[in-house]
């Protein structure tokens, strides 16, 4: 029971770490692309809009090799950021992070944007007439109203982030103790034959998931009163 414990702790404690890091940077980054997408035209935003929600279609091997390209040892921020810190970030948990946030940013993107293109544009002329600044409109009434969206599109990047494996295993591998995370830990156990710990694993994934379905219908309901 004790080692079956040992074997769960780290792939849960590392799955929600990483979830949770790659949701903050989600939200702070992906509203921020909704608005710009949602109140602004400019040349190539067709194209924009259509990378930034490529890794929804694309198969995760896909979108790992890409990954790997980009910020492995050799690749284009890869040789930055060994130059710059002196080691590379794949085979790390920050590598699943960034794993994590690129297939769970096209959800906030999408979710957030939806929201912000509801919001009354009279509102925010009004605030613009009032001598508010376009950063103080967003701020104080475009996001505010937009919060149902955006609370959604966390969520669902949140539930996307802890369920993420094929990019995160090109990435950040299956090293026992640094890079399992729930869903490699059910693969592996699945493959060694561990039945008992899949299952376990399984059981706990589906809990997680149903307990963010819960806790954010209960904090809609909240803000609809």
């Amino acid at each position: 029971m004790i080692i079956m414990l040992d074997k769960v702790w780290f792939p849960l404690s590392l799955t929600l770490w990483v979830a949770t890091i790659s949701s903050v940077l989600v939200l702070c980054t992906g509203v921020i692309i909704a608005y710009v997408f949602a109140r602004h035209d400019f040349r190539g935003k067709e194209l924009a809009e259509l990378l930034v929600t490529l890794p929804l279609v694309l198969p995760p091997t896909v979108i790992g090799y890409l990954l790997v390209i980009l910020v492995g040892r050799n690749g284009l921020l890869g040789h930055l950021i060994y130059d710059f810190f002196g080691t590379g970030i794949m085979f790390t948990w920050q590598a699943a992070v960034i794993a994590a946030y690129t297939v769970s940013l096209p959800l906030m993107v999408r979710a957030a944007q939806a929201a912000i293109e509801a919001v009354d544009k009279e509102l925010e002329y009004a605030a613009y007439i009032l001598g508010r600044s376009e950063i103080e409109t967003a701020l104080l009434i475009t996001f505010p109203l937009a919060k149902r969206g955006i609370l959604a599109g966390l969520v669902l990047s949140f539930a996307r982030a802890v369920g993420e494996f094929g990019a995160t295993l090109m990435l950040a591998g299956n090293i026992p103790g640094k890079t399992n995370t729930m869903s490699i830990s059910i693969y592996s156990a699945f493959q060694a034959g561990n039945d008992e710990l899949a299952q376990a694993l399984v059981l706990i994934l589906i809990f997680i998931s149903l307990l963010a379905i819960s806790l954010t219908g209960r904090f809609v309901g909240k803000l609809e009163a």
